[in-house]
């Protein structure tokens, strides 16, 4: 009897020491759990040349995967297959700085961007240099001709100016705009840098507040839109306003977008733009969809997903916010409701992987994204310093 009562306080013991063990499993030791098994799988997927895009793929998706690594802490410059990975990344960069191959030269070129610097590599700021110079003239600002080939004599005037576009044809968007800045704020550029001057303009330009926003079709629910050029376009869709004006949907993406490109440009946390763009944040906050894009389709609301996730991380990082406060007026820590969404959404072997849209299908980009999105978590209390 005697015997048994030992057994039992001591079942009990280790079980009370279990259940405390998970209890004090908090969101940056579950971060650091899903980047340590996310950056593995990403390590097995490097390919025999050292990238890890297929010949058709763009080479920006070496350059994430290169961003996720060495942000992890786990890894460095000097690693042998990461070395390995860079070198392949540079074999695109041309003589003019831009880091491509064939097309959508100015996304390429930012993303690599953000990678070479990533690498803290001092031998590698030549090319960084040639890339930034090269990144600055795709700027759209003193075109005498339009996306529609339209004749241009005031372009501060226009809807693009000061934006970026994948080339320097068609027209520019949120979404290319906010990896250049990224790439540029990440290379070091001081936020009275001409280039932010003019990106800050066309950023303004995107966003829902006929306040701040001179274009005929903005709202004013605070949010962004993909492109201000050519009438507004957003992947939110438009709808019709009460006064018979064409207006376009802001939607989670952008406006996260917006939100941390402003800060970059140096706007300040209480200026009225960036305020408003809070605001409608909070209003929609979540991390179970990209908000916005549900519409008469609910599937929708899962397109961009991943890139959604990178992309808040950033926006809300920069913003410095250890709390938002959602519709309800319930107050949420994002950083942990982020980590938890993405900790049930990692896949038995480490990686994550979306809908086939924006190629999310593709588990080396979900997985960078994810592993960027993580790493943002845990920047700001210093819980991951490199080793």
């Amino acid at each position: 009897m005697r015997l048994a009562r030992l057994f039992s306080s001591a079942l009990c013991v280790l079980v009370s020491c279990i259940t405390m063990t998970n209890a004090q499993i908090g969101p940056a030791d579950q971060a650091r759990t899903a980047i340590e098994k996310g950056t593995a799988f990403l390590k097995a997927q490097q390919k025999p040349d050292g990238g890890w895009a297929d010949e058709k793929e763009p080479p920006a998706i070496t350059a994430m995967a290169l961003k996720a690594l060495v942000g992890s802490g786990d890894y460095g410059y000097s690693t042998d297959f990461v070395k390995k990975g860079y070198d392949r990344l540079l074999s695109f960069q041309t003589e003019s700085g831009g880091i491509f191959k064939d097309i959508l030269a100015n996304y390429n070129t930012s993303i690599a961007i953000s990678a070479l610097v990533a690498a803290k590599e001092p031998s590698l700021q030549p090319n960084i240099d040639k890339a930034v110079a090269y990144l600055k003239k795709m700027q759209w600002t003193e075109q005498a001709v339009g996306p529609k080939g339209e004749s241009v004599k005031n372009p501060e005037q226009a809807a693009w100016y000061g934006g970026f576009g994948y080339n320097r044809h068609g027209r520019p968007d949120l979404s290319n705009a906010q990896f250049s800045i990224q790439a540029l704020h990440d290379a070091g550029l001081q936020p009275d840098d001409p280039a932010f001057k003019a990106a800050l303009q066309f950023i303004t330009r995107c966003q829902n507040r006929s306040e701040s926003n001179d274009q005929p079709w903005s709202g004013n629910d605070g949010g962004f839109i993909y492109s201000p050029a050519n009438g507004g376009d957003s992947e939110a869709e438009s709808y019709m306003a009460a006064d018979g004006r064409k207006l376009w949907r802001s939607y989670g993406t952008m406006t996260y977008a917006g939100l941390k490109s402003m800060l970059y440009a140096g706007v300040s946390k209480s200026d009225p733009r960036v305020q408003s763009a809070v605001q409608w944040i909070e209003k929609n906050y979540t991390f179970d969809e990209n908000p916005g894009l549900r519409l008469n389709d609910p599937t929708q609301a899962q397109h961009g997903l991943y890139y959604y996730f990178n992309v808040a991380a950033k926006a809300l990082n920069a913003y410095d916010a250890p709390q938002l406060t959602d519709a309800q007026g319930n107050k949420h820590d994002w950083r942990a409701d982020l980590v938890a969404k993405i900790v049930s959404l990692q896949r038995p072997d480490g990686s994550w992987a979306g809908e086939k849209r924006w190629m999310e299908d593709n588990p080396a980009i979900t997985t960078a994204y994810v592993l960027m999105a993580l790493e943002e978590t845990l920047a700001d209390l210093n819980e991951h310093p490199a080793k």
